[in-house]
């Protein structure tokens, strides 16, 4: 929200008339009696929240995990409202979630959980209205049983009502690899920008899981040396870079999918990571990584944030003091939210396109929405994050102006 009405001063638009496009328009909670394993009934509480729908139909994850509340779905669903508008795909945004631990529950247990879940929003989901995707403990199975519950009550098939979903059930080809690819084409053009070379650049990266191992994956094929890597399980360390490939192998083959003990590399911890000198630096784990405390020690050129939020106002503040060049998390890791959108027009057109298609889509919409946000950057002398606050405010501005509000 910081982030939000600086960008919004800097638009001149009314304090008053932004309330309208700043307020989530909708917050539904429902109460989902769910039958356990044991023959019992437990009560769960899921939530879905709609922010805008004001430049087309919400669009947004669902997550399952204990710590779900309103405030944070609500502010994801504002999040999302600024990624889709960034890169100018015509979605709204929306989050959805649902309480529950699923490291404690049986598959059959979280089937009928995200069943009920559909059918008590069966109001509210649809192509046209709200999409949902996979987030936190979520995957394209849980989107699976999302559309066939939706569809059984529809009495027909809607494979638009949610994206992420397996192939065999209309998901797009390109869509795992479709945040880091996205990562990447930013990562190219800041360094383009920059007049730095990626061949040989030094690159670290935080959270080894989809978004991290694919971008270390396509950076390491661009001529990038990946010198360090962490994850959950530990941290790993080489200043002649990595063997992407075989790094990989050993993570699938790891009892515990870690990049810890990799042969022939120094251990690192996950703090000493982000404060080690390096070119580009990815934090492509959880939020609130680079914070007031540790930001002065960051030593990068360029901040690829593959993570949602993980460099707070206060740490965007020194960093962009110290000279380090943000790519914000609202463009950098909006590649999966643009692949899903290309989902959801296949779906819709029954038509599917192949992989190199779908890439090529992606970095057109990528690289334009970066030389938009560098544009605005540079007429306004401000950072990249606020930049594209200012982008993304201004269309949904546009498009509410263009609209009128209903009264």
């Amino acid at each position: 929200m910081k982030q939000f009405d600086e960008a919004a001063r800097r638009l001149n638009i009314n304090p008053e008339n932004l309330e309208i496009i700043k307020q989530p328009r909708r917050s539904v909670i429902v109460q989902l009696p769910v039958q356990m394993d044991n023959g019992s009934f437990k009560m769960f509480t899921g939530y879905r929240v709609q922010h805008s729908i004001m430049r087309g139909p919400g669009k947004g994850g669902i997550r399952f995990h204990p710590q779900v509340t309103l405030d944070e779905v609500q502010a994801l669903a504002a999040w999302m409202t600024w990624k889709c508008a960034v890169v100018g795909i015509p979605f709204g945004g929306a989050k959805g979630g649902v309480v529950c631990d699923p490291e404690k529950m049986s598959r059959g247990e979280l089937e009928r959980m995200t069943r009920r879940y559909t059918a008590d929003l069966m109001d509210e989901l649809g192509p046209e209205k709200d999409v949902p995707a996979p987030d936190v403990n979520t995957d394209s199975q849980t989107m699976a049983w999302i559309m066939d519950t939706f569809s059984m009550h529809a009495r027909h098939t809607v494979t638009s009502v949610v994206t992420g979903k397996p192939i065999e059930l209309g998901g797009s080809l390109g869509r795992r690899e479709a945040t880091g690819r996205g990562v990447l084409f930013c990562v190219r053009d800041a360094a383009k920008h920059l007049k730095l070379d990626l061949k040989g650049a030094r690159i670290a990266i935080q959270g080894f899981g989809n978004v991290g191992s694919v971008s270390a994956d396509l950076l390491a094929k661009d001529g990038a040396k990946i010198v360090a890597v962490t994850d959950a399980h530990g941290g790993i360390q080489n200043p002649a870079g990595f063997d992407i490939p075989k790094l990989l192998d050993f993570v699938h083959k790891s009892a515990n999918k870690s990049v810890a003990g990799f042969p022939g590399a120094k251990p690192i911890s996950n703090e000493d990571l982000l404060t080690m000198e390096c070119d580009v630096l990815i934090p492509a784990a959880l939020e609130n990584q680079i914070t007031g405390e540790n930001a002065a020690d960051v030593r990068c050129r360029i901040l690829a944030e593959g993570a949602n939020g993980p460099t707070t106002p206060e740490a965007d503040y020194i960093l962009h003091k110290k000279g380090v060049f943000i790519i914000p998390d609202i463009l950098c890791n909006a590649g999966g939210v643009t692949v899903s959108y290309f989902e959801w027009v296949q779906d819709r057109m029954g038509y599917f396109w192949e992989e190199d298609d779908v890439n090529r889509r992606l970095e057109r919409i990528m690289r334009r929405s970066f030389q938009d946000v560098l544009a605005l950057s540079v007429e306004h002398q401000v950072n990249m994050r606020i930049a594209a606050f200012m982008l993304a405010i201004k269309r949904v501005w546009d498009a509410m102006v263009l609209r009128g509000v209903y009264a």
